[in-house]
């Protein structure tokens, strides 16, 4: 639903997804992702929301035979980010992602969050440093690994550790963050400082979450979108949806019918 007080950050338009295997796993999705506003995709398993996620950063070019359809544009400059001359590297760039698990690399703190900095080429050690400190406390993870920088990233608790592959996303200034269900493995505790954490970053980049929790969807977002079997049946303010949803398909996921 547009709204004329809204600035679009980026635009699904007219997409459709085939995996090589020839399954046709998107048909014709039309989205409107709000600068600094969370978006979530809901629906049941098998209907497209992490395979729509996935498409933001072209995560499909790593399997021969995946194929595009459609646009997936990004403003201000109007970039067709599916457009086959632009380096999926730099998409990766300007749209980070958190993934299901946390997958901290064998590595120490400080080299995680460090690591794209380094694939753009960053040697300035002050440079390294300071923008480190800035995505650890954007993480809101500075104050508990501040002093032990050096130590691997693995002994990190589970959700020390989902904040620090936030922290990691952050380190290059990504205009978009993609996050795949952040904290369906972390327990009750990690996932509200997760849900806190997204909260505050709200404010300054543009955020889709796929989520199979409603509940975290109605307390983070600000728009959802219903999917089931390839197709995005709604997209409205998340107050619309769960409360007084205009498709009955959608009603009947929220009211539980259907799982």
């Amino acid at each position: 639903m547009a709204n004329a007080d809204l600035t679009i950050k980026a635009e699904v338009r007219d997409f459709n997804f085939f995996y090589s295997n020839g399954n046709h796993a998107l048909k014709n999705i039309n989205l409107p992702l709000y600068e600094k506003k969370i978006t979530a995709l809901i629906g049941p398993s098998g209907c497209g929301k992490s395979t729509l996620l996935r498409s933001f950063n072209r995560m499909h070019d790593l399997y021969p035979g995946n194929r595009y359809e459609g646009q997936i544009v990004m403003q201000p400059d109007n970039t067709n980010i599916l457009d086959p001359n632009v380096d999926p590297i730099e998409v990766r760039m300007r749209i980070s992602m958190v993934f299901q698990k946390p997958n901290p690399f064998p590595k120490s703190i400080f080299e995680n969050v460090a690591y794209g900095l380094r694939v753009r080429g960053e040697k300035n050690k002050r440079l390294l440093a300071d923008k480190v400190e800035e995505a650890l406390k954007g993480a809101a993870l500075w104050d508990e690994v501040k002093d032990r920088q050096q130590d691997l990233a693995f002994n990190l608790s589970g959700g020390q550790q989902q904040r620090l592959c936030i922290a990691r996303a952050l380190a290059t200034d990504p205009e978009i963050m993609l996050f795949d269900e952040p904290t369906s493995a972390l327990d009750p505790i990690a996932t509200a400082n997760i849900e806190e954490l997204m909260n505050d970053l709200r404010g300054k980049l543009t955020i889709l979450i796929v989520t199979h929790n409603m509940q975290q969807a109605a307390r983070v977002s600000d728009y959802t979108a219903y999917m089931y079997m390839g197709d995005l049946i709604e997209h409205d303010k998340t107050g619309n949806i769960f409360i007084k949803p205009k498709d009955k398909r959608t009603e009947d996921y929220i009211t539980g019918r259907i799982s």
